[in-house]
């Protein structure tokens, strides 16, 4: 989680110093994103077919070389690459700690320890700009440390895991993968976040590259359809995302993960452009937002496993974001720090009751040897929500403060009145998530890590 924003504030000095261009700059960020959010669903599955531990390991070594690579890369072109490889390894750490952990702790204890993961994942998400800002701005230490600094906690991280993770293997005779299947997917999605990455920037929403590319993406994932509809074992099993549970959990994922990471990254922005904060001192002013997730998350975590009631803490979670960005739509160049800090904290507050909490809900509601592909599914939707959000929204805040340069304001004025537009926007993004979660009808969280009940059928709510 780190390694996705610690580079975002040292960018301009990567590029600077390796000389790349702008659209190289677009995919430094992009590679990781591509391949991450393209092979969650793989990861998924693959953790339903193999020994999820090994799978875990194997992530880890993935992307300790990922990151290594990335620190020594001499050229853009390099460091692009090895961005995606990085990204194969955040895809499948993301997916896989969160299926090792619904394999080996029933649903009812799930909560709290959804409630640590949420924690962590908010110290990473706000404290990686924090860090990044920190290693740009010490001339001793440089941009490369943004990669090396994963070293020593990807080390750690294997040897406990080694040692001390115990979870059974459960070996299956007849195993098929569907490669077909996996690669449409993985070709679809890639095909679809390259033309939201570029869209609005080299060519126009409506052109030949458009009808080419968004063609292209509803051939290919027709087709993943199609034989997902007739694999043996699918990637992403259709009868689970049919139920209403997974689907509205997926759903509601998808608009918290438009709002909340379109958000997160366009704060920053904000802070630094709009009112002419450092890089360090951007992210130290987006700590209210990681106390609200920390918070959150850890208190509701605790009540869930109580209590065994998950579905009030979505929708409180989903209202709370839907009003906090509803504040910071209120912001603009003269806004007054101590008033947008309330509101910072609302969105981290929602994110953190919202976020783990749908993916609960949907392991609670699918059977053990589907656990892994539909942690995939719903992690795979969160992270497209984030992209497709970013692009969104950026393409609107370009809008916006375009306009208001024309009018005569200096570029930070024009930044920071257009920001306040596109939280609306997160806002009404938002709040479509508030919508879904109101028609959640989970049943109460199990005691057991297996269902002992059949499978759902398809078009049954949960």
């Amino acid at each position: 989680m780190i390694s996705s924003t610690i580079v975002s504030v040292a960018l301009p000095q990567i590029i600077t110093a390796l000389k790349g261009t702008q659209s190289q700059y677009t995919w430094v960020v992009t590679a990781s994103l591509l391949t991450a959010t393209a092979s969650t669903p793989i990861w998924g599955r693959l953790a339903d077919l193999y020994n999820k531990k090994t799978l875990l390991q194997v992530a880890v070594v993935l992307f300790l070389v990922g990151s290594v690579a990335c620190g020594f890369a001499q050229n853009t072109a390099q460091l692009i690459g090895f961005r995606a490889v990085q990204g194969l390894g955040m895809g499948a750490l993301q997916v896989l700690v969160q299926v090792i952990i619904a394999a080996i702790i029933p649903p009812k204890e799930r909560g709290r320890y959804n409630g640590y993961l949420g924690g962590v994942m908010a110290v990473a998400t706000v404290g990686g700009p924090l860090l990044g800002g920190l290693i740009a701005d010490t001339d001793w230490l440089g941009w490369r440390w943004c990669f090396f600094i994963s070293v020593p906690f990807c080390v750690v991280a294997w040897a406990l895991l080694f040692k001390t993770l115990k979870i059974e293997t459960v070996r299956r005779e007849g195993v098929v993968i569907d490669y077909a299947g996996a690669t449409l997917i993985a070709a679809g999605v890639s095909l679809l976040l390259i033309w939201i990455t570029f869209v609005d920037n080299s060519f126009a929403w409506i052109s030949w590259q458009t009808g080419v590319m968004v063609g292209g993406v509803v051939v290919i994932l027709s087709a993943a359809l199609w034989v997902e509809s007739r694999a043996k074992e699918p990637v992403v099993p259709l009868h689970v995302i049919r139920q209403r549970t997974p689907a509205l959990a997926i759903l509601a994922s998808l608009a918290v993960g438009m709002a909340m990471f379109g958000g997160a990254v366009f704060l920053g922005q904000y802070y630094q452009v709009g009112r002419g904060f450092s890089p360090t001192e951007a992210g130290l002013m987006t700590i209210p937002l990681m106390v609200g997730v920390l918070l959150s998350s850890t208190i509701s975590g605790q009540v869930i496993s109580r209590t065994g009631r998950v579905r009030p803490w979505i929708i409180a979670g989903a209202g709370i974001l839907t009003v906090g960005f509803l504040g910071l739509s209120l912001i603009d160049h003269n806004t007054s720090i101590w008033l947008i800090i309330p509101s910072m904290v609302l969105v981290g507050t929602g994110v953190g009751m919202a976020m783990q909490n749908l993916v609960l809900a949907m392991q609670n509601t699918v059977a053990l040897h589907d656990l892994g592909a539909a942690s995939g599914a719903i992690t795979f939707f969160r992270s497209l929500g984030g992209t497709i959000g970013v692009s969104i929204l950026g393409a609107i805040l370009a809008n916006q403060v375009a306009a208001g340069v024309r009018e005569g304001h200096p570029l930070p004025v024009a930044f920071a009145d257009a920001t306040g537009h596109i939280f609306l926007v997160s806002a009404g993004i938002a709040a479509l998530g508030v919508i879904a979660t109101l028609f959640f009808r989970p049943a109460p969280l199990r005691e057991t890590v297996e269902k002992e009940d059949a499978p759902v059928p398809a078009g049954v709510g949960g």
